[in-house]
């Protein structure tokens, strides 16, 4: 009959700093079954802690052959040790090596958590454990509130907890007292006399006295091995669960013993477990985790502030913009002539130009599955004109009597610089008229509202005033000044010029003016206003004139580009500022989670020798990662509120404005971006926990 474990000429070496070895085991052979206590006695450095470590597959670098229940454990790969350590063997620690942030019964839960055990299954199985080590009432406690013989009485109910064949006690009694030690001692002689091979190491003569067999070893050798004749067994004695832990929830597969991929994935740890797991750990930490997650939320509150002063500044400008035009017309100019940036004469649309330009937008409606064509019908002709190049001049007097003492050498007469000519557009009306009313194609001067401030009276409506300006017919022309005098007949603000001195003017009225000067066969307009059914339409002619080099918009569309460019630029400056404090964020989660790795290195040593696979160990502290972006986000969300509120009130009782919105999709952004750098900084301080070597952790003080 086979035996439960088997050591065919093992031998270890271990090695050192100054690339030398030191070979801890030489030639071990021995065989355990099933049902012996056997105590491993030796000298410290013996070699038989390195042995159990062997026998419990926490240590795979070594020569010869460890056979248990069948299987080589040399020839198993690093996925297969874990499973070995999870389901075949239990090991009881020293030092119990029990996880202080975590209840009695979620440490002996613990290996079934990593074996995906459902949540119900789990509590009745340990708590039915926990009873038979005498623990039923001390299920919620932590075990900083147990005594030292309860603490190794968990230890012992979590090696049972997966009803492994071999258990491993290393010095089981030696941090208690006598009366302790025997109960502890009772309990291990019942699980080995009810069938499971249970190895303690020890130095403790008392304890090696109540084991059916004593191996000696000194010096890395075994020097004797012998049975007890006095060991009396206790044939009735039952150590077992209730029931066998199912080898995978899909029980067809599991009695073919050919489980799938997916069978498999339900063996271990669950993304979900790990999150729980997860959160009791940061739980345990909760002051540093929180500053943690608050230092980062200064960053992720600071961001979306950024994003919303950016998309307010631009809110904004498209709503002034807006307010000054009518979203179901399109202005169109030729370049040089709507362009603010231009100093040049006019542009002119002849007929043939017309033409073509309405083909082409009509193409190009169709081609986007636009129910609508511009006809000469929704087509209105206008004329704007920058007037800097023509020397444009209003001459009024301040008292309001031009006329009557232009010519008188004394006259009061002033002029002041037109900066642009508008013939009045087809979307303003009565509505835009601030002061006075609208002119018309017999007469009537109307000019944007800083016109008042001139006169002394500050009132500008009613008052005789002359325009002048040189209109040339190309660059080489001398020019022709045209002079007209009439009444100001209205004050506009229509305009983002308004600030400015503008002129409005019918135009059939401009156009009479031109031809009384001799110069109407070269007056054509130099913008067109198309009037569409709806704003939609709108927006695809105006996506057409984009495509174009020599058409534009209007010049409230012309600012609205200008100033969403500065806009992006100075929000995009912003934005990349704020990055840079999440940048210092995301290091200061690396550093803080690097150095819980090297604060949690016994725990993560304890996981392992329960079973825990380096992914299950990387899925658990990038768990942690995610839960402290998710905390960032949301505490980042709660700061940006806070904050700006308190920027919206300083900047409406100090300017009056404070251009400031919000998208919805920033806090998802803000979230999202906080989650990422939370991962990101997590994964190097995961990859370090899952590499680390399971016996050297558990060594760690």
């Amino acid at each position: 009959m086979d035996k439960e474990l088997k050591l065919i000429n093992v031998n270890k070496k271990y090695k050192m700093s100054n690339k030398e070895t030191f070979q801890a085991l030489y030639d071990i052979n021995v065989e355990f079954d099933k049902g012996e206590l056997v105590s491993i006695v030796g000298e410290s450095g013996s070699g038989k802690s390195t042995l159990m470590n062997l026998i419990g597959g926490l240590d795979s670098d070594y020569t010869g052959s460890i056979i248990a229940g069948g299987e080589n454990l040399s020839k198993l790969s690093e996925k297969e040790l874990d499973k070995y350590r999870k389901n075949k063997v239990g090991f009881v620690f020293q030092s119990f090596n029990l996880i202080s942030h975590l209840s009695i019964l979620d440490n002996v839960t613990l290996a079934l958590t990593l074996s995906n055990v459902g949540e119900k299954e789990k509590i009745e199985r340990a708590t039915d454990i926990l009873k038979r080590v005498g623990l039923e009432n001390q299920l919620k406690k932590k075990p900083t509130q147990l005594s030292g013989g309860q603490k190794q009485r968990v230890a012992i109910a979590r090696a049972l907890i997966n009803d492994p064949e071999i258990i491993i006690a290393d010095e089981p009694t030696g941090a208690l007292d006598s009366g302790t030690s025997m109960q502890i001692l009772e309990i291990l002689k019942e699980i080995a006399d009810s069938g499971k091979l249970v190895i303690m190491v020890t130095h403790s003569e008392k304890v090696a006295s109540i084991s059916s067999r004593v191996v000696e070893i000194s010096d890395g050798r075994i020097v004797d091995d012998k049975i007890n004749k006095n060991y009396k067994r206790n044939k009735n004695a039952e150590f077992k669960l209730q029931e066998e832990i199912p080898e995978t929830t899909t029980e067809s597969v599991s009695k073919k013993n050919k489980k799938s991929k997916n069978s498999k994935d339900k063996q271990n740890l669950s993304m979900w477990s790990a999150i729980r797991l997860s959160f009791h750990n940061m739980w345990a930490s909760r002051v540093k985790n929180f500053l943690m997650a608050f230092g980062v939320a200064i960053g992720i509150g600071s961001l979306i502030l950024m994003m919303s002063f950016s998309s307010g500044i631009t809110d904004y400008i498209n709503n002034t913009m807006k307010s000054y035009s009518n979203p179901t017309i399109v202005t169109i100019s030729k370049k040089g002539s709507g362009d603010i940036s231009s100093m040049m004469m006019p542009n002119f649309f002849n007929d043939g130009e017309k033409e073509t330009l309405i083909e082409n937008i009509n193409a190009y409606l169709s081609e986007n599955n636009c129910d609508f064509q511009v006809t000469e019908d929704n087509v209105t002709e206008g004329f704007s004109m920058m007037t800097v190049a023509t020397g444009a001049k209003v001459y009024y007097s301040p008292s309001g009597d031009y006329f009557q003492s232009k010519d008188d050498p004394e006259a009061d007469y002033v002029s002041l610089s037109i900066i642009y000519l508008y013939s009045t557009p087809p979307y303003y009306s009565d509505s835009n008229v601030i002061e006075g009313e609208m002119g018309t194609s017999t007469g009537g001067f109307m000019f944007s509202k800083g016109i008042s401030s001139l006169f002394e009276d500050g009132s500008a409506v009613g008052k005789e005033v002359e325009i002048s300006f040189t209109f040339k017919t190309s660059q080489s022309d001398p020019g022709t000044v045209i002079e007209k005098q009439d009444t100001i007949c209205g004050i506009m603000d229509t305009s983002v010029m308004s600030n400015f001195l503008v002129m409005y003017v019918d135009y059939d009225y401009i156009q009479s003016i031109f031809e009384e000067k001799g110069v109407g066969d070269h007056f054509a307009p130099t913008s067109l206003y198309i009037q569409t059914p709806s704003e939609t339409v709108t927006n695809a002619i105006n996506d057409y004139l984009a495509t174009t080099e020599g058409y534009t918009g209007s010049i409230e569309d012309q600012l609205a580009g200008m100033f969403n460019s500065m806009s992006s630029i100075i929000g995009t400056s912003l934005v990349v500022i704020s990055c840079i404090s999440l940048f210092v964020s995301a290091m200061m989660i690396l550093v803080v989670l690097y150095m819980s790795v090297t604060e949690r290195t016994k725990e993560i040593g304890v996981l392992k020798s329960i079973g825990a696979r380096r992914k299950d160990i990387k899925r658990i502290f990038t768990s942690e990662s995610f839960l402290v972006g998710v905390l960032s986000g949301i505490f980042g969300i709660i700061f940006n509120l806070i904050l700006t509120l308190t920027v919206w009130l300083v900047l409406t009782y100090t300017i009056g404005l404070a251009p400031i919105s919000y998208r919805w999709w920033y806090f998802a952004i803000a979230l999202g971006v906080s989650i990422v750098i939370s991962m990101l900084a997590g994964l190097y301080p995961a990859s370090k926990a899952a590499k680390l070597d399971p016996v050297e952790s558990l060594r760690r003080e």
